[in-house]
C-alpha cells in the first residue's frame, strides 16, 4: 500500500525521564533522561523506521506512542504530546488514562521483540489471538473465531495451530502468532519493537515480507524500530535515525541510508557490513571518546563529545534543526549538503 500524505500519528516533542533511586530511604538521587524532546509525523499507509544504538531510546519511544511506560513504571515522567487520528477525531494518547486509552487499544497495537516471552505459555493460540478481540471489540463468538482463522492464515499457520501451546513452535512461528494477535483487532497503527531481532537470519526475511504483505492487505501503517539498518532500509518508506534519546536525522529510506548527513548517521551507516570482496576499501567514519550514558548526557549537543565536525559552541548550544528538501531533517547546523 502507498503511504498517503496524511498524517495518521503526530509525535510533538516527546520526553521520557526515569527516576533514579538510592541511599538507606530509597529517595530520588538522579533522573535518566531516556527519550529528549522527540518530534516525528507517520503518515497513513507509510512505514517509518527508527533505528539507534542499544539505549539510544527507540524502545521507549514505541511504548510511550501506546501508552504503555506508565503502567510498566509508575514513577516514569512523560511529556510532550502524541496526536492519533482516530475515527472519533484527534486525541492525544499520553493525556488518557488505562480506562480511557482502552477505547484506542484496537486502533494502535504492538509488536513485540521477543516471541518467547511476549506470549502467555498457558494460554493456547486461539486464545492467545482472541483475546484482543474479546476485550477491544464487540464480535460474537463466531466472529471472532472466523477472524482468528482468517488471519492464522494470512500469516501462515494451519488451523491446527488453533489448540497448541507457544513452546511447540519455533521462535519464526511465535512471532507468526504475535503478529496474527496484533492485526487481529484490524489496528490502523502497528509499533514493531524489533520484531526479527530474535530470530535467525534465514527467518528474519521471511517475517519482514510477511509483514508487507500484511501491509498491502490491512492497509496497515507501521512504526518499525531495529537497529539492523539493512532490514530497516528495506522495508521503510522513510528512516529516522536516534541517539541518546534525541533524532539525529529523518528522511526518505533512499537518501538517508545512501547519503546521509548526520555525522552519527554516517558513522552507522559506514558500520554496515557490506558483502562485496573485491570492492574496494573506503574510508570508514569512526567516532572517538567514550558513549555517554543517559544518566550523564552530555550539555549542548548530545553527540559533540564524539563528533568529527564540533565545534566549541557545540558543547552547550542545542543543535539547531536543518530543513532540507523533501521533508529531510538534520539536527546539526554544520552538515554539508
Amino acid at each position: 500500500m502507498a503511504a498517503s500524505d496524511d498524517v495518521i500519528l503526530r509525535v510533538k516533542d516527546l520526553r521520557v525521564a526515569f527516576p533514579v533511586y538510592g541511599g538507606v530511604l530509597r529517595h530520588q538521587v538522579a533522573e535518566v533522561k531516556a527519550v529528549d524532546g522527540v518530534s516525528f509525523e507517520l503518515r497513513a499507509g507509510e512505514t517509518l523506521g527508527l533505528v539507534g544504538e542499544s539505549g539510544s531510546g527507540k524502545t521507549t519511544v514505541g511504548r510511550a506512542i501506546i501508552n504503555l511506560l506508565r503502567a510498566l513504571s509508575p514513577d516514569v515522567r512523560v511529556g510532550g504530546e502524541v496526536i492519533f487520528s482516530s475515527d472519533k477525531g484527534p486525541v492525544d494518547l499520553l493525556s488518557l488514562d488505562r480506562r480511557a486509552m482502552k477505547e484506542h487499544r484496537a486502533q494502535v497495537q504492538m509488536i513485540f521483540q521477543d516471541p518467547y516471552s511476549s506470549l502467555n505459555p498457558r494460554m493456547t493460540v486461539r486464545e492467545i489471538v482472541e483475546r484482543p478481540l474479546k476485550l477491544h471489540t464487540d464480535a460474537s463468538p463466531a466472529e471472532r473465531l472466523d477472524r482468528v482463522h482468517e488471519v492464522l492464515e494470512r500469516v501462515g499457520l494451519e488451523r491446527g495451530a488453533l489448540g497448541r501451546y507457544p513452546h511447540e513452535f519455533s521462535g519464526g512461528q511465535r512471532q507468526r502468532i504475535g503478529i496474527a494477535r496484533a492485526v487481529a483487532t484490524r489496528p490502523r497503527v502497528i509499533i514493531a519493537d524489533e520484531p526479527v531481532s530474535a530470530l535467525d537470519v534465514s527467518v528474519q526475511a521471511q517475517v519482514v515480507n510477511l509483514m508487507q504483505e500484511l501491509q498491502d492487505t490491512y492497509g496497515l501503517t507501521y512504526l518499525f524500530i531495529a537497529h539492523d539498518l539493512s532490514v530497516v532500509y528495506h522495508i521503510s518508506d522513510r528512516i529516522a535515525v536516534m541517539y541518546l534519546g534525541g533524532l539525529a536525522e529523518i528522511g526518505d529510506a533512499e537518501p538517508v541510508y545512501n547519503r546521509p548527513l548526520h555525522p552519527y548517521s554516517k558513522a552507522l551507516l559506514a558500520a554496515v557490513p557490506k558483502p562485496d570482496p573485491a570492492g574496494r576499501h573506503e574510508v570508514r567514519e569512526r567516532l572517538e571518546g567514550d558513549i555517554p550514558t543517559p544518566l550523564s548526557k552530555p550539555s549542548g549537543c548530545a553527540f559533540h563529545s564524539r563528533c568529527p565536525v564540533a565545534r566549541p559552541e557545540c558543547s552547550h548550544e542545542t543543535p539547531r534543526v536543518l530543513e532540507l528538501d523533501e521533508g529531510r531533517l538534520v539536527s546539526c547546523p554544520y552538515v554539508e549538503t
